[in-house]
């Protein structure tokens, strides 16, 4: 069987920090060095969001190449209107309102399995698919909705602890759990083996097919927590609330050192890229770019970023 390597803790978690420090640095020198501590802040918590979707697509993508999730930006506004509806504003639907959402994020990452492998579609085109019918349905459950999120959840999405948002504490203990869970589980050493060589996986006494859909299921249900969390740290859901997510999910899992050929997961990387992220951008609009040269200069960055932190390394 192909050995598992564990969490890479090398040259790419090195640089998706690196990266975020400098983005930082540059921003507070645009702001003459007034706002600092605000933008830490600021990026701890937008971030937080990056790094609860960025770890589900880490693990799809550690199964190997191919493995994507498309759909995370339905699940997300579908979780988050069927949270807000349930919830209905009040503080004891909290627990129904979540059950809900996570229930959404099962069936649609059960779903996604499904396609990829009992129809044999392949994993970006199964996902893509099935987004449509997911937003489908979150358009039609929620339109119209104009439901404010329960004060306890709103309160739990937007406070802080010591000055450190609470979301911002959730994601690294969720992190911190993911990492855990993948180099010290029988299933995360499965996700890492699948990813090196599936076959050799296979023939080792691996269940390919059930490791792929729990990880697939695993996937929709960060969409759903996130969905959740987003909705109360915004004042409730909308139908576009997951559209950033899609593209940012992957990044943050490119740029935080995870290799896309699979078999090689990187939690830690995946907190430095989200900061870069956020950061970036944030230096961007303090610059009055227009939306065109901010894509453009993001892109050519992340680009930079990538090269610096090494390319793939083949896993197989």
């Amino acid at each position: 069987m192909t050995r598992c390597i564990p969490l890479s803790t090398g040259k790419p978690w090195f640089w998706s920090f690196a990266a975020a420090f400098g983005a930082w640095g540059l921003l507070v020198l645009f702001l003459n060095g007034r706002g600092a501590e605000e933008a830490i802040t600021a990026a701890l918590a937008f971030a937080a969001f990056f790094v609860i979707v960025g770890l589900g697509q880490m693990m799809v993508i550690t199964l190997g190449p191919g493995n994507i999730d498309l759909s995370i930006p339905a699940v997300i506004t579908l979780s988050g209107c069927v949270a807000m509806r349930v919830m209905n504003g009040q503080d004891a639907a909290i627990l129904p309102g979540v059950l809900a959402a996570l229930a959404c994020g099962v069936a649609v990452g059960g779903f996604n399995n499904l396609l990829i492998h009992l129809l044999r579609m392949p994993p970006i085109i199964a996902t893509l698919s099935s987004s449509f019918l997911v937003q489908s349905a979150a358009i039609s459950y929620g339109r119209g909705l104009q439901v404010q999120p329960p004060q306890a959840l709103q309160d739990f999405a937007t406070s802080r602890l010591y000055g450190i948002p609470i979301n911002a504490i959730f994601a690294v203990l969720l992190a911190a759990t993911v990492g855990v869970m993948l180099t010290r589980t029988v299933y995360g050493r499965s996700v890492l083996a699948v990813g090196q060589n599936a076959r050799a996986a296979w023939l080792a006494g691996v269940h390919v097919g059930l490791v792929r859909c729990v990880t697939y299921v695993l996937c929709a249900l960060f969409a759903s927590v996130c969905g959740v969390l987003l909705a109360g740290f915004s004042g409730g859901a909308s139908l576009d609330m997951g559209q950033e997510y899609l593209l940012a999910s992957i990044a943050v899992v490119v740029i935080g050192g995870s290799s896309v050929a699979g078999g090689r997961a990187n939690v830690p990387g995946i907190w430095g890229a989200s900061l870069f992220l956020f950061l970036l951008v944030s230096m961007l609009n303090t610059l009055g770019l227009g939306a065109g040269i901010r894509l453009t200069l993001t892109g050519l960055i992340i680009i930079a970023v990538i090269t610096l932190a090494g390319g793939e390394t083949s896993q197989r």
